[in-house]
């Protein structure tokens, strides 16, 4: 089993996002979007959207940093303060995206959330628990994953992009991280299927389309706007 989640199972996950990302959006480029739920239940959203992003934006660029640039993230580390104070600050933004999380799982169980809440997006929101639930658990219980990361992690995943992947530094981590970095590649391979779309598109058309005017039509607006 571990030859096929630590050798096929990440190229497939690749696989799946970037071939069904781009029939998706070449095919049904208007739901190449996060299908926002705003009007139904604003204040929920943002009580749930903005400490999940600002918690786990931070996390993700710092793993794919330190994936990237696996020596610089292992000499960042080495001072033991530095340690303790990134790995503080990474449970503490951990924390944070778990609120957030929690928060957008619960407003998707109302009555008027539910109608427009698929499958998909109920199966994405257990996974994205479980990664968050993982990545928290590492950070109490793991420890230290910022100083071991980059010896284990990073190249495993070098050997992803090469197309010679090689698990023996994962193979040998806590059950904990391996369910951990299994739950990740799932998100990836869901990425085209679900809402996570979103992530791609990048508004640059906004710095050259027109101005869009927005009225607010309240009572006195009304009372003159006429039939």
């Amino acid at each position: 089993m571990s030859g096929f989640f630590f050798v096929a199972w990440p190229v497939l996950a690749w696989a799946l996002a970037i071939l069904g990302g781009l029939y998706r959006y070449f095919t049904l480029r208007y739901t190449y979007s996060s299908l926002s739920s705003q009007m139904l239940a604003p204040g929920s959203l943002y009580w749930g959207s903005v400490p999940w992003h600002y918690g786990v934006v931070p996390i993700l660029i710092a793993h794919l940093l330190a994936g990237v640039f696996p020596r610089a993230a292992a000499a960042a580390v080495s001072p033991p303060t530095a340690l303790l104070v990134l790995e503080t600050a990474g449970l503490a933004l951990g924390l944070l995206s778990l609120v957030g999380l929690v928060i957008l799982f619960a407003r998707r169980l109302g009555p008027a959330l539910r109608r427009v809440t698929s499958g998909m997006d109920w199966v994405v929101l257990l996974v994205l628990l479980v990664q968050v639930v993982t990545g928290v658990a590492i950070a109490l219980f793991v420890r230290w994953g910022a100083r071991w990361y980059p010896y284990t992690a990073a190249p495993w995943f070098w050997s992803i992009a090469r197309l010679a992947p090689d698990p023996s530094r994962v193979a040998v981590l806590p059950t904990l991280a391996q369910i951990h970095f299994m739950s990740g590649f799932l998100v990836i391979a869901l990425f085209p299927f679900t809402r996570l779309v979103h992530l791609v598109p990048f508004p640059i058309t906004y710095l050259w389309r027109p101005y869009q005017v927005v009225s607010w039509l309240g009572r006195r607006g009304r009372g003159r706007a006429g039939p």
